[in-house]
């Protein structure tokens, strides 16, 4: 059975806000691994953040620190590396993985010790990928999780694992929230199946340029070439230093 991929423009066209998403496939020449991230938000501490690399770690990072107002759940590290595999959060749960692979644990493991985000009512689930860059380009896989309440008052956290082969021109999007909504409805089922493209900065700019407008604050797209082991980067900032 053939799945349907779309473009994470059609995707995204017509949702104001699906929060926080990562997508995580391999290019439509298979000579590549490539993930992408973003950040939204609506209030103003939400939005006054940027990306920041430093090397391989991606960083967020208050653009005017004197309007900070509450840091625990804005500022994190959503991409870190642990030996060949690259971790993508939308939380400090970052470290938590890396910490359990650094261990020789695994991805599963690091986050059944964690759960969904203490921000009611919205409860904002936590979304992890992690990338297992191989020696060879057939070998490609990755992992995506999400962590979200199992009911209205937060008391209990569902935890759901996807494995995936990677696959020529294809990727999966896992976002935090279904659409706009007061609470903020949670993602629901598999990540959604998505076209992958070639070239980095093609797969960033579709996706920024279909971030709603409003709501959208910062992207990482990044490729990891299988042969040479080079990676190549794009970040999206709605606020530029």
């Amino acid at each position: 059975m053939s799945v349907i991929r779309k473009n994470m423009s059609r995707v995204l066209k017509n949702n104001a806000y699906p929060g926080r998403g990562i997508v995580v496939g391999k290019s439509s020449d298979g000579k590549k691994a490539m993930f992408a991230y973003f950040i939204m938000g609506r209030s103003e501490n939400s939005r006054n953040r940027v990306f920041a690399a430093y090397g391989d770690e991606i960083r967020t990072e208050p653009f005017d620190p004197a309007k900070v107002q509450d840091p625990s759940l804005i500022i994190y590290s959503p991409v870190k590396t642990a030996g060949r595999d690259v971790i993508v959060t939308n939380g400090d749960q970052t470290d938590t993985i890396e910490r359990s692979l650094k261990e020789g644990h695994c991805f599963r493991h690091a986050l059944m010790w964690r759960t969904f985000e203490p921000d009611a009512p919205n409860y904002t689930p936590r979304i992890s990928a992690v990338l297992h860059l191989p020696a060879k380009a057939a070998d490609f896989t990755y992992e995506m999780s999400i962590l979200k309440s199992a009911d209205a008052k937060g008391k209990k956290c569902n935890r759901f694992f996807f494995c995936y082969e990677g696959v020529n021109g294809t990727g999966h999007f896992l976002h935090t929230y279904e659409k706009d909504g007061s609470p903020l409805p949670t993602f629901r089922g598999e990540p959604e199946p998505v076209k992958i493209p070639n070239d980095v900065k093609e797969f960033a700019r579709e996706i920024w340029e279909s971030l709603n407008e409003a709501n959208k604050i910062s992207l990482v797209c990044r490729a990891y070439d299988f042969k040479t082991g080079e990676s190549e980067q794009v970040i999206f900032n709605r606020y530029t230093r």
